[in-house]
């Protein structure tokens, strides 16, 4: 059985970090490993002041999904994109990967 991606993966996850506020993330890698979610120990705070790039941010599916503006109009597109053969069919195959290149796509087009 296949498992559904629950978060974005390292990769994506450093492409939103260059754009998106980490206060918007809700997890983290720590050294590449399983991500983890933020809490006491680690901070929006701790991960900015890592010098040493050990903690990366990273965003859940609900995460993303909030930084849609007018989420309910551009959730039946993220839909469509996935059951659909177009432009994002074929880097998405997963909801995540669906909000993540929706989120690169609104602030390439200056939406958010």
């Amino acid at each position: 059985m296949a498992t559904i991606k629950s978060y974005t993966d390292i990769e994506q996850s450093r492409k939103l970090a260059k754009f998106l506020p980490l206060e918007s993330a809700d997890m983290y890698y720590d050294r590449g490993e399983l991500p983890s979610l933020i809490d006491k120990y680690v901070t929006h705070e701790s991960i900015k002041n890592d010098k040493y790039h050990h903690l990366i941010p990273c965003w859940s599916l609900a995460a993303l999904l909030k930084l849609i503006p007018n989420f309910n109009m551009f959730k039946r597109t993220i839909e469509c994109r996935i059951e659909t053969t177009n432009h994002f069919v074929d880097k998405a195959c997963e909801p995540i990967d669906a909000a993540f290149e929706m989120v690169c796509w609104l602030k390439e087009h200056n939406k958010i």
